[in-house]
């Protein structure tokens, strides 16, 4: 395994300018934007299931908690810009501010913590991989609860209805997948740089 490496983007670019960091920010924040739009609505709930969180953990996982947070901010501002980054190619700060806001908020906050979880090698081994995605998760899906709460004027009760329940195995199927990739993509660096 890379021991000096402290992440992906590290062990794949050991030395980086500002220019290539620029890149790759601007690089992860279309890989979420992408990733994003593979979106659908359910009849119950006002908040899309998307790929969203599946990007969020993997850029932030990869890039470190910096890079994964500028990434994932990025991405963020450029639909608040007007760009149509958000699920099902929406834009707008009334986004941000609408019911599914949180859950952009959120992942600013969990790219963050997975990519600094990530540094301290937790995305090296599947079973310290999928802890650390469902501990992004639990972020996104608290600053999100908690904010569609807040938009509707609603309970806990109602909130969890609206803005977790009806994700939770979708959610366990992305974090699996996310904590699978990671460990299996350092086994691939591992064999490269042999």
């Amino acid at each position: 395994m890379s021991a000096s490496a402290v992440t992906l983007r590290t062990a794949l670019l050991p030395r980086t300018s500002v220019a290539t960091d620029t890149l790759l920010v601007a690089g992860g924040a279309v890989f979420i934007a992408l990733v994003a739009q593979l979106a659908f609505y359910l009849p119950f709930t006002p908040v899309p299931v998307t790929g969203l969180t599946f990007g969020v953990l993997v850029t932030g996982a990869a890039m470190g908690a910096i890079r994964g947070l500028l990434a994932t901010m990025l991405y963020v501002l450029l639909g608040v810009a007007g760009l149509p980054v958000y699920a099902d190619a929406s834009y707008g700060i009334d986004v941000l501010i609408g019911v599914t806001g949180g859950y952009l908020v959120g992942s600013v906050l969990a790219a963050a913590l997975t990519g600094f979880l990530a540094e301290k090698a937790w995305d090296r081994r599947v079973v310290s991989a999928v802890p650390a995605m469902l501990l992004g998760e639990l972020v996104i899906f608290t600053v999100g609860v908690g904010w569609l709460m807040v938009v509707l004027d609603v309970g806990l009760g109602q909130g969890l209805a609206l803005g977790l329940v009806p994700f939770i195995v979708g959610e366990i199927v992305k974090l699996t997948a996310a904590g699978l990739l990671l460990p299996g993509a350092w086994k691939l660096v591992d064999r490269i740089k042999g």
